[in-house]
C-alpha cells in the first residue's frame, strides 16, 4: 500500500478508537479550546507546496544518470520514474523549478507530450506529462541551470583546500525540484538509484549506499537507496574529499586539510547511535557517515540519510558543539523514519529531534550539560517568539503552521524546533519517563517509513498515552495556540547561574580585576551565555577590556564570535570589530549566524552602511537559502534591481 494511503487509513482507525482532543480537558483553565480534531482534519493531507497529483499517480522509484559539468555549472542527464497509476489518470504532474526539459518518454522509449505551467518563485512550475493508465515509467531528459537554487557551485578559492571546485545540494524544503523533476512532497516516499559522472580528480557522494571511500580513475560512481525516503532527502556532493572511519558503521568525509580535525571532533558518534538505539529502537539506515562541507553551507547540518551534511563551524577542537551531530543523528528516527506529511507539520520533524538530541547529550555528558544546552536554545526561543508575535505573521508562533502561499522556509524557526521540544518535555514531565519513553519508541515503530500529520499525531497521543493513563493536557493550546503556554516545563542551569554572577561584576571593573574572570574555564555554551548577559550599562572601555582579555572577535569558535558581534553591535560598538566581522561574514554562509548579525546592523546608519558594503562582497559566497534571507533583510532586490 502506498504510504500516503497507509497514513490515512491509520488515522481513520485512530479516530474510531480514540477520544478526540476536545475530550481531553485543558490544564490551563483560562485557555479557550483553539480547535477540535475531526476526521476532516486528519484527512486534510493537501500539500500546498507541491503541484503533484500523487493521490492519483505517484513515483515509487527514481533512476538517475547525471553528468556533473563544472565548466557550465550544470547537471545533465535523465531521471526515470517508476510509477503507480492508481486512478487511471492520463496526466501526471511533476514539480520543476527552472529546469531545461529536453524530452519525456514513456516505458520503452515512447515519446509523449508535456506542458510546463506558470512559474512561481517559491513553488516553481507544474509539469504536466501525458501518460496512459497502463504506463509503468516516465523518463525525463533535462539539465539544470547555473543558478538552480538547490545547487551551490564553488570555485577552488571558496573551499578549504583552495585547489579544486566543489558542488553540493540542499533540497529541504522545496528545492529538490530545482535539480530533479519530481513529485517534490514529503507525502510521497521513494527509493532511488543513481549514476554520476564527475571529473576524475574529484569524489562524488550521495545520501545512499555504496559511497566510495576513495577516487577512481574514471570519475564514475553508482549509488542505491533501497529505503523509501521523501525527495527532500536526496542529496549529492562532489569535491576533493577523503574518508576516515570512526567506528564500525560511522565515518567522516572532509577536505584533506580538515579530515584529521573532523575525525577527532566526531569520535563520539558511534556511542551516540548506541544511546539512541537503547531509547528508541534500532538504527535502520546501515551506515551513518558525516560529510564536512565548505563554510558556505547554509545550515548547521542536514540529516540526509546515511550521509549527514555538516558545517565546518562546529569543529572547535574541544567537541563542544557536537550536539549538532546528535541532532542530525536523531533525525534518523524523527524526520527520516517518520516524516511530516506537509511543511505545515514541520514541528513533528524538528520538535522530536531537538528532544531526542537533548536526551542523547544527557546520556553521554550528564543532565547538567543537557540542561545547559537546552537553556541556550530556550533563550533563543524566547527572543524569536516575541519577534514573531509582534510581526506580520503571529500565527507562526503556533506549532501547526499555515504556510499556503508562502515559502515553507518561513516555518523553519525556533518554534518548530524548541517549542516543539518543550511541548514534548512538558508531556514527559507530566507522565514521567517510565511511560513517556515507551510511548516515543512505539510512535516511531508504529509509523516507520510513513508520513504523519499533526492531527494524526494528536489522535495517537490521546489513544496511546493520555487516555489510558487518565491524564489531561492542553494539547490544543500547545499546537494551535500562539506563543508559549504557561504550563511549560522550566529548564534551568546552575552553571549559567554561576556565569551570571560573573556578568554582574563587569560594570565598574578595572583591567586588573579581569584576572579572576579570565581564569574561568567554561564551555562554549557558558561563554555564549556570558556574552548574551553582559549588562547594558557596560561601558565601551569595559568592552575593550573584555576584548583584550578574551579576543572574542578572533575566536576560533564561530558561536562565540557571532554572539560577540551581535552584542557589540547592540552596544553601538561597530567600528572596533569591522575587520573581524567582515572576514566572518564573507567566509561563513551559515544562516543562523548571518541573519541576526545583519538584522542588528540594519538598526543604525553606521551598521546599514557597513552591512551593504560587506554584503556586496559576501553574497557570491552564500547559498541561495542564505542570500534570499539576507536579500530580504537588506532590501537588496529592491535597491539593486
Amino acid at each position: 500500500m502506498h504510504p500516503h494511503f497507509r497514513t490515512l487509513l491509520a488515522a481513520v482507525l485512530l479516530v474510531l478508537s480514540a477520544c478526540t482532543s476536545s475530550d481531553v480537558k485543558d490544564l490551563n483553565d483560562q485557555a479557550e479550546p483553539v480547535e477540535d480534531i475531526s476526521i476532516a482534519h486528519v484527512n486534510d493531507q493537501i500539500d500546498n507546496q507541491s503541484y503533484s497529483n500523487c493521490e492519483e499517480v505517484y513515483s515509487t522509484h527514481l533512476s538517475m544518470e547525471l553528468t556533473v559539468n563544472f565548466d557550465e555549472k550544470k547537471l545533465i542527464g535523465f531521471v526515470k520514474h517508476d510509477i503507480e497509476n492508481i486512478t487511471g489518470t492520463t496526466t501526471m504532474i511533476f514539480d520543476v523549478n527552472q529546469l531545461s526539459i529536453d524530452k519525456v518518454v514513456l516505458d520503452d522509449n515512447e515519446p509523449t507530450q508535456f506542458v510546463i505551467g506558470n512559474y512561481d518563485d517559491v513553488k516553481g512550475s507544474p509539469m504536466e506529462v501525458t501518460v496512459k493508465p497502463e504506463t509503468k515509467s516516465v523518463t525525463i531528459y533535462y539539465s539544470t541551470q547555473p543558478n538552480s537554487k538547490a545547487l551551490q557551485w564553488l570555485a577552488p578559492q571558496q573551499t578549504a583546500g583552495k585547489k579544486f571546485p566543489y558542488l553540493f545540494t540542499q533540497g529541504e524544503a522545496v528545492l529538490t525540484r530545482t535539480w530533479i523533476p519530481c513529485q517534490d512532497t514529503p507525502q510521497n516516499r521513494i527509493t532511488y538509484d543513481a549514476t554520476l559522472q564527475v571529473p576524475s580528480n574529484l569524489l562524488a557522494l550521495m545520501a545512499a549506499d555504496n559511497n566510495p571511500t576513495e577516487k577512481n580513475t574514471e570519475g564514475k560512481y553508482a549509488y542505491t537507496m533501497d529505503i523509501p525516503i521523501p525527495t527532500y532527502l536526496i542529496a549529492l556532493a562532489v569535491g576533493d574529499l577523503e574518508f576516515q572511519a570512526t567506528g564500525e558503521r560511522t565515518g567522516v568525509y572532509a577536505s584533506p586539510v580538515l579530515l584529521e580535525a573532523a575525525t577527532y571532533e566526531f569520535a563520539e558518534v558511534e556511542e551516540m547511535i548506541k544511546v539512541t538505539e537503547s531509547l528508541y529502537g534500532d538504527y535502520q539506515w546501515g551506515r551513518y557517515d558525516i560529510l564536512v562541507l565548505p563554510t558556505s553551507f547554509p545550515y548547521g547540518g542536514m540529516e540526509n540519510p546515511k550521509l549527514t551534511f555538516a558545517t565546518p563551524t562546529i569543529i572547535t577542537g574541544d567537541r563542544s558543539l557536537v550536539s549538532l551531530i546528535a541532532h542530525e543523528l536523531a533525525h534518523s528516527w524523527s524526520g527520516n523514519l517518520v516524516t511530516n506529511a506537509t511543511w505545515d507539520d514541520f514541528w513533528l520533524n524538528e520538535g522530536f529531534t531537538v528532544y531526542i538530541e537533548n536526551r542523547i547529550m544527557e546520556a553521554i555528558h550528564g543532565k547538567e550539560h543537557a540542561d545547559m544546552l537546552f537553556s541556550i536554545e530556550y533563550e533563543e526561543l524566547e527572543i524569536e517568539n516575541e519577534e514573531i508575535l509582534a510581526g506580520e505573521f503571529p500565527g507562526d508562533s503556533k506549532l501547526k503552521l499555515e504556510l499556503e502561499g508562502r515559502d515553507p522556509d518561513d516555518g523553519m524557526t525556533t518554534i518548530a524546533y524548541i517549542k516543539g521540544a518543550l511541548f514534548l518535555k512538558t508531556l514527559e514531565d507530566l507522565v514521567g519517563r517510565a511511560k513517556f519513553d515507551p510511548f516515543v519508541k512505539s510512535y516511531f515503530a508504529d509509523h516507520q517509513f510513513q508520513t504523519l500529520t499533526t492531527e494524526a499525531f494528536i489522535l495517537y497521543l490521546n489513544d496511546k498515552l493520555l487516555t489510558p493513563n487518565e491524564l489531561t493536557f492542553n494539547t490544543d493550546e500547545w499546537i494551535y495556540g500562539e506563543g508559549i503556554p504557561v504550563n511549560s516545563v522550566k529548564i534551568t542551569s546552575d552553571r549559567f547561574d554561576r556565569v551570571e554572577e560573573k556578568d554582574k561584576l563587569i560594570p565598574g571593573m578595572e583591567s586588573t580585576d579581569m584576572l579572576g574572570l579570565s581564569q574561568s574555564i567554561w564551555s562554549t555554551q557558558e561563554w555564549m551565555h556570558f556574552v548574551r548577559q553582559i549588562p547594558k550599562e557596560t561601558t565601551l572601555n569595559e568592552f575593550e577590556m573584555l576584548e583584550d582579555d578574551f579576543s572574542f572577535s578572533q575566536s576560533g569558535n564561530a558561536e562565540i564570535q557571532a554572539e560577540w558581534f551581535i552584542r557589540s553591535i547592540k552596544q553601538e560598538r561597530i567600528d572596533p570589530i569591522k575587520k573581524e566581522m567582515e572576514e566572518f561574514l564573507i567566509r561563513v554562509g551559515r544562516r543562523k549566524f548571518l541573519e541576526p548579525i545583519y538584522e542588528e546592523l540594519m538598526k543604525s546608519e553606521e551598521g546599514f552602511a557597513f552591512a551593504t558594503e560587506v554584503y556586496a562582497k559576501a553574497r557570491p559566497n552564500y547559498h541561495s537559502i542564505s542570500y534570499q534571507t539576507i536579500d530580504e533583510i537588506l532590501g537588496w532586490e529592491v535597491e539593486k534591481g
